[in-house]
């Protein structure tokens, strides 16, 4: 058996959506690949549009079933899906050990081989983003050892910044609103060096659409035309991450999986 334990940690239902779907499913149907997921909160503090059937007390609960759905219409489900109900919009509020320890316990039971989750920028400066993914980094330092198959790569989802500018520059020129990165909830990219590993995703792409679609009540967060699937499918092409641990030569290729040079 070779370790292809991935477990994912993020702070909102459909954090999810944009960032490993792709990767998971290239990895589909590998009888090795074990897929985890971790879901800090319900986020039920997200945004209730005009006419849509939900309320404060009830988003939480539609943003959970909407997740699920989502992985359920992907094609490949979590092997583990696990909510640790922390309050959406709070995370940092939380006690960070409290934290650490609710991400570390479910680390610790799977071995993951890959651990991905937010960098420092949050890709959105989230605070819920930043927040878990601190912790996260944190869970997989304590427990990484060498007498362990896992713990072996931590990734950070990000956008590179030519990528990043690029959307940008093609928001203005459709007249869309433009992201600014030093405003929290705004889209950021990170120096294109730091992006270690980049997954070409264009095969499995509809995938991942498929899934997007199934988070109903935020797909006016997600998208300016969610009737586009064309331009969804585009966008999708391509996933990128930093690599947390271990540090990479700088002469390292790129790298093309998550998975890639792992033991």
């Amino acid at each position: 058996m070779t370790n292809r334990t991935l477990a994912c940690v993020f702070a909102h239902p459909d954090d999810d959506a944009y960032g490993v779907g792709g990767s998971v499913a290239l990895h589909a149907n590998d009888p090795d690949f074990r897929f985890v997921l971790v879901h800090a909160t319900f986020g039920e503090q997200g945004d209730i549009r005009d006419g849509f059937p939900a309320t404060r007390h009830t988003l939480g609960s539609i943003r959970r079933a909407e997740d699920e759905a989502a992985w359920r219409a992907h094609g490949r489900v979590p092997d583990r899906h696990e909510w640790l109900g922390l309050p959406d919009g709070g995370l940092a509020e939380v006690p960070f050990d409290d934290v650490v320890a609710a991400v570390a316990r479910i680390l610790d039971e799977e071995d993951p081989a890959v651990v991905v989750t937010f960098g420092p920028d949050g890709i959105f400066g989230h605070p819920d983003h930043v927040a878990i993914g601190a912790a996260t980094d944190e869970a997989f330092a304590r427990l990484r050892r060498r007498d362990r198959s896992g713990f072996q790569r931590l990734a950070h989802g990000a956008v590179p910044q030519t990528v990043f500018e690029r959307w940008n520059r093609q928001r203005a020129e459709l007249g869309l609103f433009t992201f600014d990165p030093t405003q929290t909830y705004h889209m950021r990219g990170v120096p294109d060096e730091q992006i270690r590993v980049t997954v070409d995703c264009r095969a499995v792409a509809h995938r991942t659409v498929a899934g997007l679609r199934e988070h109903r009540s935020q797909l006016h967060v997600m998208s300016d035309d969610p009737t586009n699937t064309s331009q969804w499918e585009r966008r999708l092409g391509r996933e990128w991450y930093a690599i947390a641990w271990p540090e990479l030569d700088g002469d390292v290729p790129m790298l093309t999986d998550l998975f890639d040079g792992l033991e």
